[in-house]
């Protein structure tokens, strides 16, 4: 009789410490995840940024080969309260803008635009801005728009078909600014910068 009660006081005494021990181990976890959390949200904001700063640099380089391969005008126009952009190239005979590859989405929590910062990346625009806005095939200015336009050399140009070193499309994530700026010689660069601190511009 006294073994066995020897043997249910072990018993007890053993299921005691693995409670402790699971109440110990769930607490570490809960802190962990908690410290984890934002770590992985930063992660996963800079992961989006990343892709869609890469996915319009690449458009970029696209409308410009296919402005040269079919001798004639092509543009990435970024419509920037939709969030979206596309590639468009001049149809010579219909006179008129087409869409190729259709339409691409910034992700979630990304937006058009580069937040409270004043200046450019170094040796791009004068003044930092967006694109000038696209034009329709009449001409005509379409609001809310901004297009980098290249001609059949591969040359950037502005609306009267001058080479030009303003063409740029930024994006920010809130806690970044990325952009993508075309020289006047049609050189394609990537850019990020953070919002906040003494950061600078810095190429990818």
């Amino acid at each position: 009789m006294h073994a066995h009660t020897n043997r249910r006081t072990e018993h007890g005494r053993g299921a005691g410490f693995a409670l402790i021990e699971l109440m110990f181990v769930l607490t570490v976890s809960v802190v962990v995840a908690a410290m984890a959390i934002p770590v992985f949200s930063s992660i996963m904001r800079n992961l989006r940024g990343d892709g869609d700063i890469q996915s319009l640099s690449s458009d970029v380089g696209l409308a410009k080969m296919r402005a040269a391969a079919s001798f004639s005008r092509a543009r990435v126009r970024a419509n920037l309260t939709a969030r979206t952009f596309q590639v468009e190239v001049w149809n010579k005979t219909t006179n008129a803008w087409g869409v190729e590859g259709g339409t691409q989405n910034l992700s979630k929590t990304v937006n058009f635009g580069y937040g409270s910062i004043s200046s450019p990346p170094p040796n791009t625009q004068a003044s930092i801005a967006q694109a000038p806005a696209c034009r329709n095939n009449g001409g005509a200015v379409i609001a809310n728009t901004a297009c980098i336009v290249f001609n059949s050399r591969g040359v950037p140009v502005d609306s009267t078909g001058a080479p030009t070193g303003n063409g740029a499309l930024y994006i920010s994530d809130g806690a970044a600014a990325q952009g993508v700026t075309v020289g006047a010689t049609g050189l394609i660069r990537r850019w990020r910068r953070d919002l906040t601190g003494s950061s600078s511009w810095r190429g990818r």
